[in-house]
């Protein structure tokens, strides 16, 4: 019998499965108000649904463009020279299943053997195994709470002469913080002294609260023609299971991100690509008031989380609030914690070291309130009993 341990490459043999997978899996199996993995409740705008499955019966179901349709194409470049004032052709979008295909195929398409890819912690946990894997090198700036600040300081002292690549993600899963314009800016400067490629996962451009725009990185001095930003449909239309994302950038970088994107998936599913290129030519309205019913949902799981005696950082974007254990006089380190919280009170939530590859913080855990106020409700009443437990 092959030892599973002398075959496959070691970044993927190796490796645990994702904790969101894990805490949904326990949800699942035990009945727990899933707070952990960030998917809403609800199947999504009913508009969208119906344009998909329209197209899905009356368009063609054979593949699509590689890069994508031009239906698509062309609503994401009008899209974004609506909502963020980007100048961009439907020739400088590739449509890729998801934002984590849009992000591998960046990484491989641009990540040469020994380069080093500067990243931002806490972070994504697919980021360090996709530029592993590409044959990069992660170099690991981390970020404090509660203020998440990025320093030029720090940046400068983990830039050398082989960092080719900036990766990051804004708005940030899972602090909630939507990088500042001066923070935008000193990355943009840092890019263009150090000549670096920027990757930008971008797939909370949408889900910005208390009138905050979104920056894209793109859009700031001479970062156009060095930066790839990816979306995603899923977290724009609240379909997470759909996996339709996309990469921008101009023409020399699309076209290597179009022959990594080839050899991965290819193409994505037309009837879905349809429908999303109907849905962004919605009136705006529609995304107001999404945004603003986040954003009430944000504000209910936070005061209901306060009112129970627990210490909560502000949330800026995405779907996400940290609760911070030693503030809420807690004396639980945030494994123990979420392990507890979904044995005894049936929630699951996330250990915030999980976004940590190295030297992690071991005191904050992530909550997803993008659920019903029935949901919620339950759920602040459960972790409201279970903080009376912990004294």
């Amino acid at each position: 019998m092959t030892d599973a341990h002398s075959i496959g490459h070691p970044v993927y043999r190796d490796m645990p499965t994702t904790i969101f997978e894990k805490m949904s899996a326990r949800a699942r199996e035990t009945g727990a108000i899933n707070l952990g993995q960030g998917f809403p409740e609800g199947p999504g705008p009913r508009d969208v649904l119906q344009a998909a499955a329209a197209a899905l019966l009356n368009q063609s179901s054979q593949y699509p463009p590689m890069p994508g349709l031009i239906e698509l194409r062309t609503a994401l470049a009008g899209h974004y020279a609506r909502h963020q004032g980007l100048n961009l052709s439907p020739q400088d979008i590739i449509v890729t299943s998801g934002a984590t295909e849009a992000l591998s195929a960046s990484l491989l398409a641009l990540v040469r053997p020994g380069d080093e890819v500067l990243m931002l912690a806490p972070l994504y946990d697919a980021y360090v195994p996709l530029v592993e894997r590409a044959g990069g090198i992660p170099k690991i700036v981390t970020l404090t709470a509660p203020e998440w600040h990025i320093t030029r300081a720090a940046l400068e002292a983990a830039i050398t002469p082989r960092t080719r690549i900036l990766l990051i993600n804004n708005p940030v899963n899972p602090t909630g913080v939507v990088m500042r314009p001066t923070e935008l800016a000193l990355l943009a400067d840092l890019c263009v002294a150090h000549d670096l490629t920027a990757i930008c996962d971008e797939v909370w451009e949408e889900t910005v609260y208390d009138g905050q725009p979104h920056r894209p990185l793109i859009g700031f001095p001479g970062m156009r023609d060095r930066t790839v930003k990816i979306g995603s449909a899923g977290k724009i239309f609240s379909v997470t299971g759909w996996k339709v994302g996309w990469m921008c950038a101009a023409p020399a970088l699309a076209t290597l991100l179009a022959r990594a994107h080839q050899y991965l998936t290819f193409t994505t599913p037309p009837n879905l690509q349809w429908a999303v290129a109907e849905g962004l030519g919605w009136p705006d309205d529609w995304l107001v008031d999404q945004r603003a019913t986040y954003q009430a949902s944000r504000d209910r799981l936070a005061a209901g989380l306060e009112k129970a005696g627990y210490a909560v950082l502000s949330s800026g974007a995405t779907w996400f609030l940290s609760i911070d254990l030693p503030a809420s006089g807690i004396a639980l380190d945030d494994v123990s914690f979420c392990e507890r919280l979904i044995d005894e009170a049936g929630v699951a939530a996330i250990p915030l070291s999980a976004f940590y590859p190295t030297d992690p913080a071991t005191h904050l855990v992530r909550l997803c309130f993008a659920k019903t106020d029935a949901t919620l409700d339950r759920a602040i009443e459960r972790l409201a009993a279970f903080r009376a437990t912990l004294g």
